[in-house]
């Protein structure tokens, strides 16, 4: 408590040098994005982001996200409850390579997938003849967009199913409930909050990622470019006040996402407190 209370010289440069690291790594940056995107005028901004390959970038950017999104979180849920609520062989391995994806470079995790299923790939003859099209295409994108973004649900949830036990599971079972109605009565309830905010992180780096949609995209504009891609292709193009447009649009969703976030938190926090009250 004292420390808490403390006014002395350390706490308050502690606290600038918190504040002008955020500003100047920060806020600035986010300010001259947006600065930048209406320079020259709303209408501009409107016309940028709402030409064709624009509007596609935001619909591919979208569609990943919701593949993620909708792919981890059943992955997520049942590698957190198997972790947490099973004993067998190879469960650290398991667990382990859940985290791979936040080790390796998104680059190397593209380039990965791209001699996988590439034309040099023993797997292409089959996915050639079956008319199956990975690299270069948007199933290639929303597989590497998945691979980068699976360790955020489950790793939102294993700390909190660990701290639950299994005490009322064991209740529920004894009582003749079956292993999904206990899951969905008993387990998921307590795990929601948790769950919604590990969604929302997915959601948040989906939306972001740039490094292995990158490789496997091929840079098709208008048919494979997510909102990342699409930003770089127009800076190289040095159509600065559309990539700052796009840019800003990104920001408005990083700031959506970080809003939820922080309401998601709050009731997170009140549905813990009323749990153990």
């Amino acid at each position: 408590m004292e420390l808490r209370n403390n006014r002395g010289p350390v706490k308050w440069f502690l606290i600038l040098l918190s504040a002008a690291f955020l500003v100047i790594m920060l806020i600035l940056p986010l300010a001259y994005v947006l600065v930048t995107a209406f320079r020259e005028g709303i209408g501009v901004f409107v016309r940028a982001v709402t030409d064709s390959n624009a509007l596609r970038s935001i619909l591919l950017t979208l569609e990943a996200s919701v593949f993620a999104v909708v792919i981890n979180s059943v992955f997520g849920l049942f590698a957190a409850w198997t972790l947490t609520k099973y004993r067998f062989k190879g469960k650290k391995l398991l667990s382990t390579l859940i985290d791979l994806p936040l080790t390796i470079s998104p680059v190397i995790a593209g380039l990965i997938f791209l001699l996988t299923y590439g034309r040099k790939s023993i797997l292409y003859p089959l996915l050639h003849q079956w008319k199956i099209s990975i690299v270069f295409a948007v199933p290639g994108i929303i597989l590497a967009t998945v691979f980068v973004t699976f360790p955020f649900i489950s790793r939102e949830l294993i700390p909190v199913l660990s701290a639950q036990g299994t005490d009322e599971e064991e209740a529920a079972a004894l009582m003749g409930a079956g292993t999904f109605r206990i899951f969905r009565e008993v387990t998921f309830p307590h795990v929601r909050w948790a769950f919604l905010y590990g969604v929302v992180l997915c959601a948040a780096r989906a939306m972001g990622e740039f490094g292995a949609v990158s490789v496997l995209s091929g840079h098709l504009q208008g048919l494979t470019t997510t909102m990342p891609l699409y930003v770089e292709l127009l800076y190289q193009g040095y159509d600065f006040t559309g990539a700052f447009a796009m840019s800003a649009i990104l920001v408005v969703l990083a700031v959506l996402v970080l809003l939820l976030r922080n309401i998601l938190e709050h009731r997170g926090g009140k549905n813990q407190e009323g749990i153990h009250q």
